[in-house]
């Protein structure tokens, strides 16, 4: 700014002519498969379980290496690295973002730069107030947590968080009960009736599903449980269903301190969306007397 003569004279800025949008869709594609393109390098078969081999010409993993893994085309797949105008979901872009090992920051980075909302529970825990994260605390040493009809879990206290695995160690975007329970190798540890519980779920999941079946989060966990899961392909080809019940016994084998026996119950915040509070009461005193173990755990590894 310059003064003169009491006057002040305001420099004119030429207008920056606004980027086009054809032209700014192509450099978002661009940062998009320059993005691809650094993570792949730098991840090696290794780290997925691939051979090495001997004739490798480029770092990391090869372009049709990510597209098997990812169950994509290896043409696509190039074409989305050449930063071609092609449209990507985000059931291939969750397939990407594991492959890649890519951690949060970097998820919601290749997210943005596609133009897609990321529908894990990692991006969005809407409805968990501080109330009831406050409330979860109080129940403690009960474990307990809030999950929406999808299984996502939202929010947990500590007992919860070493009831079947350290839940704190699971990424956020694989903490949903229906994952847990078909690839956790302790979660599925922990649960007695394992295969009864799973075939449960399953049915259970269906018949929540109905009212979502064009969102791209449910389509996600089906994908991949299907993919990765052979128990979970059998009993969603069963095509069961079956309706909650808010109090139900259940047994889980904790590594820490033995058996529990406990009183399931859901304690429903938002009937609409599904939105519950599950809990776990001790049957017994001497799943009680656990659980005060457990929660002594759960304090001191968060201390």
């Amino acid at each position: 700014m310059t003064t003169m003569a009491h006057e002040t004279v305001v420099p004119v800025v030429p207008a920056v002519p606004a980027v086009p949008a054809v032209r700014s869709e192509g450099i978002r594609r661009s940062e998009l498969a320059a993005f691809l393109r650094s993570r792949r390098e730098r991840i090696t078969p290794e780290q997925v379980g691939l051979p090495h081999g001997t004739r490798r010409r480029t770092p990391g993993l090869r372009r049709e290496e990510v597209a098997q893994l990812s169950a994509v085309g290896v043409t696509w797949y190039t074409w989305l690295e050449q930063a071609r105008d092609i449209q990507v979901s985000v059931q291939v872009l969750d397939a990407l973002a594991r492959t890649l090992l890519l951690d949060a920051s970097e998820r919601t980075h290749l997210f943005q730069l596609a133009g897609a909302v990321d529908p894990t529970p990692a991006a969005s825990c809407t409805g968990v107030t501080p109330a009831l994260r406050e409330m979860l605390r109080a129940l403690e040493p009960i474990p307990a947590c809030i999950q929406n009809s999808r299984y996502d879990i939202l929010a947990y206290n500590r007992t919860y968080a070493r009831l079947l695995c350290d839940l704190d160690a699971v990424p956020p975007e694989d903490r949903n009960c229906m994952i847990l329970v078909h690839t956790d190798p302790d979660w599925c540890r922990s649960i007695v009736h394992l295969e009864e519980s799973r075939r449960l779920m399953a049915a259970r999941f269906r018949v929540a599903m109905a009212g979502h079946l064009g969102e791209p989060a449910w389509k996600m966990v089906v994908k991949r449980l299907t993919a990765e899961s052979p128990e979970f392909r059998e009993n969603w080809e069963r095509y069961e269903v079956t309706g909650l019940r808010n109090t139900k016994t259940k047994q889980f084998l904790n590594q820490y301190v033995g058996l529990l026996t406990m009183d399931h119950t859901d304690l429903w915040l938002n009937p609409e969306s599904g939105a519950r509070m599950v809990t776990y009461v001790p049957v017994d005193e001497e799943s009680r007397e656990r659980l005060e173990k457990l929660y002594g755990l759960a304090v001191t590894a968060n201390s």
